[in-house]
This record gives structure tokens, sequence and C-alpha cells, in this order.
């Protein structure tokens, strides 16, 4: 029973990692219908910077706690400028193309950000310091779940709750749905829809980088790759919990960390990847819409 539940905690923390990230891909979708597929290297790139950071602030002497705190500022600030510059560039201008042409673009700017990140600093696996320290409460069950995961749990309930909050009691969260289901008319009542998208994008682009950070002071390692297919199993976690709906989002990235975790703790390591898409297969087959999702009906 003891090993069941390490499987159950295991998948909980790397269902929340692909919850923050599917985040970004539901609300971006929500309001646009477009597929943001650089939004795995928006959460490297928030690795990446929170890794500089926290090695700045640890040689000028700062502690655990602080260096996190203002490591995450730092890549939430720095992946929602990039978040809001891709939207501007790569997305913006092909707002009336046709859709292929900004699937088009949003794998380029994958790809980009990629070998970008891959040219400034390096292939190889780098160290990302443990920036959680040890909660002394966890002691008796420390074996079971660490600091670092339930750190990760928390952030994403609290984050799926603000998110939640902003889209249905705020202005600028009816100012999204508005636009999500009209943007012409949306503009003839006085939203600004370009302001909203934009917004869109830099909220989802804060989301993908707090799980950057938190997952990499998790692991200990980061590189260049981890966003596409950390980038990819989120996709399929937004797509399983109905992609535009913020706790599907959420939903589905846990289900699809359970079954990762059990195929792996029960099965083999080597099916892992098999199971979560043979598990988006199935969602597709019979319940298209996903777990949470509303069926729509178009008129013709």
């Amino acid at each position: 029973m003891e090993y069941f539940f390490e499987l159950f905690f295991s998948g909980l923390t790397r269902g929340s990692i692909y919850a923050l990230i599917a985040l970004g891909y539901t609300m971006v979708y929500g309001i646009i219908e477009l597929i943001n597929f650089a939004h795995g290297e928006i959460y490297m790139i928030g690795a990446f910077t929170a890794l500089i950071v926290a090695g700045v602030l640890s040689l000028l002497g700062f502690n655990e706690l602080s260096i996190l705190a203002l490591a995450a500022l730092a890549a939430v600030v720095y992946s929602s400028a990039y978040g809001y510059t891709i939207e501007k560039m790569a997305y913006k201008p092909l707002r009336k193309a046709p859709r292929l042409s900004a699937l088009i673009s949003a794998i380029g700017m994958s790809i980009f950000l990629q070998n970008y990140v891959l040219l400034a600093q390096t292939s190889d696996f780098l160290p990302f310091p443990s920036l959680i320290p040890d909660f002394h409460f966890l002691e008796p069950i420390a074996h079971l779940i660490t600091s670092a995961e339930v750190v990760i749990v928390v952030t994403t309930a609290v984050v799926m709750v603000i998110l939640s909050f902003l889209i249905k009691f705020t202005r600028l969260g009816k100012a999204m749905r508005a636009t999500a289901q009209d943007k012409d008319m949306a503009m003839l009542m006085g939203v600004n829809v370009n302001r909203v998208i934009s917004f869109t994008f830099i909220i989802g682009s804060a989301t993908a980088a707090i799980g950057g950070v938190l997952i990499a002071s998790h692991i200990g390692m980061i590189n260049f790759y981890i966003g596409f297919i950390a980038g990819i199993k989120a996709f399929t976690a937004a797509v399983l919990g109905g992609i535009g709906s913020v706790p599907g989002a959420v939903l589905g990235g846990l289900v699809l960390g359970w079954t990762e975790s059990f195929a792996t703790g029960y099965v083999s390591s080597d099916y892992e990847d098999v199971f979560a898409f043979t598990l988006l297969v199935l969602i597709l087959i019979f319940r298209p819409e996903g777990i949470l999702g509303r069926s729509t009906t178009q008129k013709v």
C-alpha cells in the first residue's frame, strides 16, 4: 500500500506541473482558438531565467526563500515579456489568416526559441539548485511526499483558484469571456480585443514560468529541450480536461500525471508515453470535447 501512495503522490506532483503549463494552452485557445506550440519553450525559458537569477543571488549571500521568491518573480516577468512579444510578432499578424498559417508560425516559434536558448546557453544538462526548504511537519511522511512536491501541488491549486476568480468575477475576465464568445461583437461593445489577447498570453506565460521554476528546483536539472516534451504533455492534459476550461486543464493534468505514474510503477517506464497518448486517443474518440468540456453545435 505504501508503494501505491508513493506512485499516487508522484503522479499528483507530475500532474500539477502539467496543469500549470496546460492553463496557458487552455486560456489562449479559449480566447483565439489557437494552439500556442511555443508555450512549452516559455516554460523552459522561465526555468533558465530562474537559474541565472538564483546563481547571482546565491553569490550575493541571499537565503533560500529569498532566492526562490526573487528567482520566481524574475522568471514570471521575463517569460511574460516573451509571451507578449511572441503574440505580437508571430500570431497577431496572422489573426485573420487561415488556421494553418498560425499553426506553422507557432511551430516555427517553438523551434526558434529552442535553438536560441541552445546557442545562448548549452546543449548539456545544467544543475539547478534546490530552493525549496524542507518542512519539519512533513518528516513522518517524507518517504511519501517531499516539501517540494507539496509546494508544487499547493501552488497549482492556488493558481487555479485565482484564475477561476479572475475569469468569472473581474472586468478583465468578463472581457476575456466576451472576446472568446464573439470578437467582433466584443469590439462593438467597447472591449479592447487586442489588449485582452495580450493579457491572456501574459497570464499563460506566467503560469508556465512558475511551473518551470518549481519543477527545475524539484528535479535539479534543466536543458534547452525540457520545454518540448513538457509542452506536448501539457497540451495532452488540456485536451483531456476540455480545452478552454481552467478546472479542466488542472483535472486533465492530474489524470495524465497519475496515468503515467501508475503505468511506470506497475508496468514499465518504457510504456509511460504509450499509456499517456493512448488515454488521449480514447478521450478524442469517446469524448472529443474532453472530461469537463462542453460540446458545441455549429450551424451550417
